[in-house]
C-alpha cells in the first residue's frame, strides 16, 4: 500500500509570508499616494499654463473666462482642481489664474493648496486660509521633475 503525501503550509510559513506582505504595503502605500499627489499637482500646473495661453489669445478681454474643458484639471475625467481667471490688477501684468482643489476631492487637504499664475509668469501657492507661501516652498509644489 502506498502512502499519500500531503503538503501544506505551516503556520510559521504563513506568518512569515504575511509579515513580508505587510512590510511591503507599509512602504508601498505612502509612496503610491505621494506619486498620485505629485501627478495631480503636475496636472494643475499644466492646466494653468494652458489657461494662460487661452487668456492671452483673447487680448483686450478684461472679463476673460475659460472655455469648458480648460476650467478644470485634469483635462479629461473627474476634476481635481477648478481653474478660474481672477480680476486683473496692476501688479499681475493683466491677469491672474488660480487652480483651487475641489472641496470634496483628494487634494483638498494638500499642503500646496491653490496654485496661482499671473501674466508675468509669477507662480505661487496659497493654503486653504488664503495665506501665500504657507506650507512647502512654491518650487516644491511646482516641481515637475
Amino acid at each position: 500500500m502506498t502512502r499519500l503525501q500531503t503538503s501544506a503550509f505551516t503556520l510559521l510559513e504563513l506568518m512569515i509570508a504575511l509579515a513580508i506582505a505587510v512590510t511591503l504595503a507599509v512602504f508601498a502605500v505612502p509612496s503610491y499616494r505621494a506619486y498620485v499627489a505629485r501627478t495631480y499637482r503636475i496636472d494643475a500646473a499644466s492646466a494653468l499654463y494652458r489657461a494662460a495661453q487661452s487668456v492671452e489669445a483673447a487680448p483686450g478681454d478684461s472679463n476673460a473666462t475659460l472655455p469648458p474643458g480648460l476650467d478644470q484639471a485634469p483635462l479629461f475625467g473627474a476634476p481635481i482642481y477648478r481653474l478660474r481667471v481672477l480680476p486683473s490688477d496692476d501688479g499681475g501684468g493683466g491677469y491672474s489664474l488660480e487652480a483651487a482643489p475641489i472641496e470634496t476631492g483628494p487634494m483638498r487637504d494638500d499642503a500646496c493648496g491653490t496654485f496661482t499664475l499671473d501674466a508675468t509668469g509669477l507662480r505661487g501657492n496659497r493654503n486653504s486660509s488664503g495665506v501665500s507661501g504657507a506650507g512647502p516652498a512654491s518650487n516644491e509644489c511646482w516641481n515637475t521633475s
